[in-house]
């Protein structure tokens, strides 16, 4: 994959999260601005979703811990864990948000 390409990919896939968020029908704020997406929570607790561009990957930041996606097969997925992307942030946001949320790409 090229720069051009992980780009659109990485930018639709913040757009998605962003829509997704809006969705769901939980009270979470989110805020993007240049590759970066931050949900914020009624409890003050953050999820940070980034772009790094020079690895081709998407960076989550969780209360927890941080995970490292990679596109492979048509789909994001978690380097250490294998976790699809949105499984894996579905999981994340319910687990911060205190109730549960399915997040998908429409």
């Amino acid at each position: 994959m090229n720069d051009s390409q992980y780009n659109l990919i990485a930018d639709d896939l913040l757009l998605a999260v962003e829509e997704a968020i809006e969705d769901c029908g939980v009270d979470i704020d989110y805020e993007g601005v240049g590759g970066l997406l931050t949900l914020t929570f009624v409890n003050g607790t953050k999820i940070i979703i980034n772009k790094q561009a020079p690895l081709h990957e998407i960076w989550v930041a969780t209360k927890f811990n941080g995970h490292h996606f990679e596109y492979q097969n048509q789909q994001w997925n978690d380097k250490r864990g294998g976790d699809e992307f949105w499984q894996f942030l579905s999981a994340a946001v319910s687990v911060q948000a205190d109730t549960k949320i399915t997040l998908a790409a429409e």
